[in-house]
């Protein structure tokens, strides 16, 4: 399975296992990854799985979708490499994958 390695704001690192097919926040919520609270369940209606990619992974994932642009205009902090992981599949292309988890997702 691939891995996916989720970083905190204060750099504590938690490297999760994500089977192929599931999504970024999937993994994260089942491996108990603080700070990515889903609270609509991946339905793309909330943006509390907000994440930050990792600067050398962001051109190898695909483009976000017009709902996921919108949604990230509830998130606070955003930036160029903002993705919400309930929009990421993870495929096994993805091992290896870095995201940072943002201070707050209210």
């Amino acid at each position: 399975m691939p891995k996916v390695t989720f970083i905190q704001p204060d750099g504590t690192r938690q490297t999760v296992e994500i089977a192929v097919g599931w999504s970024v926040m999937e993994g994260a919520v089942r491996s108990l990854v603080p700070g990515i609270d889903a609270d609509c369940g991946g339905a793309c209606a909330c943006a509390t799985c907000h994440v930050y990619v990792d600067p050398e992974w962001v051109a190898k994932l695909p483009p976000k979708s017009e709902m996921e642009e919108t949604m990230l205009d509830f998130a606070q902090g955003t930036a160029p490499a903002s993705r919400l992981s309930c929009q990421l599949r993870v495929t096994s292309d993805m091992d290896g994958l870095v995201v940072r988890v943002p201070v707050s997702q209210h």
